[in-house]
């Protein structure tokens, strides 16, 4: 009998101790089950500003053109991003001037600075919009090619290059940049059940009449249904305002 009133001592000591300890949190498991930030990843078109979008009521707040800013529907101001020609790789990182109204069909908007040095292609305007983590030391800033590639190009000796096969190469590589240009996508939804992206496809090929729907196996358990290819952008652009007036927004657009 002792012995079991030893035992049941010890047990609230136990308790009562951990109630007290400084260390204990109770929140630690739900803490740690805490699930990390998602950011923000778009790719689609980009709206280069101008005072004109402004004055037609485009766009409801205005951009300095010889700054480097941008703003966003749905970033809140401030947020630090990169924005990425696929074209030619070049990068700008900036933060959110300020969130604003503006048409759907573009995934952000820029200035005209942003836009320069992007070498961005003002008819297809084709940019990835990514939010990165915080950076307390941020400056707005642009990527080009490297210091040490640039500094080997410079070194590299030029005179047994036969100038003749460069030009060749450059017109081929334009040509195919050009091809590339031609097969933007529009990601409509990803599908767990082939049946529903088909039954989806089906519907929207009655309501827009447009058949260039399709659904695409990405593996066993994922099904994508998306419309095209378009050749440009202002091809794509009556697509896209379809499948907003039926309720479909924040579509991204990629090159397939």
């Amino acid at each position: 009998m002792i012995f079991l009133r030893l035992i049941f001592f010890f047990f609230v000591l136990v308790f009562i101790e951990s109630c007290v300890n400084p260390n204990y949190s109770p929140n630690i498991k739900k803490r740690s089950e805490k699930s990390e930030k998602i950011y923000y990843n778009s790719k689609g078109f980009a709206l280069i500003y101008s005072d004109l979008i402004y004055d037609q009521g485009v766009i409801n707040k205005r951009v300095k053109n010889d700054k480097f800013e941008a703003l966003h529907s749905y970033l809140r101001r401030n947020t630090t991003i990169k924005i990425i020609n696929p074209d030619n790789s070049k990068v700008v990182e900036v933060k959110v001037a300020k969130k604003a109204n503006y048409p759907k069909l573009f995934n952000i908007v820029i200035s005209k600075s942003i836009a320069d040095t992007l070498e961005l292609d003002s008819k297809n305007p084709y940019v990835e919009v990514i939010e990165l983590k915080k950076n307390k030391t941020f400056v707005a800033k642009k990527s080009n090619t490297f210091d040490e590639e640039k500094n080997v190009a410079e070194k590299a000796p030029v005179e047994e290059i036969q100038m003749s096969d460069l030009s060749k190469k450059d017109e081929k590589s334009k040509n195919s940049n050009q091809e590339l240009k031609k097969n933007f996508m529009i990601l409509v939804s990803d599908f767990y059940y082939q049946d529903s992206a088909n039954n989806l496809k089906n519907e929207l090929i009655e309501k827009t009449k447009n058949n260039n729907f399709l659904v695409k196996k990405i593996s066993n358990n994922k099904y994508r249904l998306s419309v095209g290819p378009f050749k440009n952008f202002h091809s794509l652009k009556t697509t896209y305002i379809s499948l907003n007036n039926l309720g479909f927004e924040a579509l991204n657009v990629y090159k397939d």
